[in-house]
């Protein structure tokens, strides 16, 4: 066991891991411990260590990285053919009137917005294909939730999250596309209120990589992880 990371599994080529909600998957600070491709390097002993897919910094989940060269390039390879399939698990506000939802909308900068980071569903964006069902409806403290399925069939930035909140059911917690513009704004100067806190309903928002599947050197490959506990307690209810 390595106190740094949840390792799914090891090889000679593959580190996968699961990433934990919270942590940036490149650096953003000096801390060795501060990001994921810094932990995996720590475990690695300094050894050459490559990320395959990259989750933002609230998003949990399958994190696939490759050990030498050779297979991160065969690998990147992969991904960028979209021969890797990736499904993820939301927790969304509101109860989907569709048992299942695809997505095809465009996706760029929200030039409207004050946050840099931010994108927008636009007619002249890129093209963004998400495939959603919904796997659970329920009820939380009187307000209604659905647990929905993704899978994203394009890799645009905040694609899910984005392609969720045009459906009408932003993603739990999520503070870009979520239930207040100012809400982002408000997170990164360290001014968020009881009330945001009480809206968002958890620290990071409810969105978790559960499975990648590929083939790659003559067999099938598959790796999953379980939500973190914050999103299975409110998920369960």
């Amino acid at each position: 066991m390595d106190p740094l990371l949840l390792v799914l599994h090891e090889d000679d080529d593959l580190l996968v891991v699961h990433k934990p909600a919270g942590l940036v998957c490149h650096p953003t600070k000096g801390d060795a411990r501060s990001s994921l491709i810094s932990r995996l390097r720590l475990h690695r002993g300094g050894g050459f260590g490559a990320l395959v897919n990259r989750l933002d910094r609230e998003t949990s989940g399958v994190t696939l990285a490759a050990k030498s060269p050779g297979a991160a390039g065969e690998l990147g390879r992969l991904m960028a053919a979209r021969a890797i399939t990736k499904d993820y698990l939301a927790l969304v506000h509101g109860q989907p009137a569709w048992d299942a939802l695809t997505v095809e909308a465009p996706l760029g900068r929200d030039e409207a917005s004050a946050v840099a980071v931010k994108d927008r569903v636009r007619p002249d964006g890129a093209a963004a294909e998400t495939r959603f069902s919904v796997q659970q409806r329920g009820m939380r403290g009187g307000r209604p939730f659905a647990l929905v399925a993704a899978r994203p069939l394009t890799g645009r930035k905040h694609q899910i999250r984005l392609h969720l909140a045009h459906a009408g059911h932003p993603v739990v917690g999520d503070k870009l596309y979520g239930h207040d513009p100012g809400c982002y704004l408000r997170l990164v100067r360290g001014e968020l209120t009881a009330a945001d806190r009480a809206a968002l309903l958890l620290e990071n928002h409810a969105l978790h990589a559960a499975r990648l599947a590929f083939t790659w050197r003559g067999r099938d490959w598959e790796f999953r992880s379980e939500p973190e506990p914050e999103f299975r307690q409110l998920a369960a209810g």
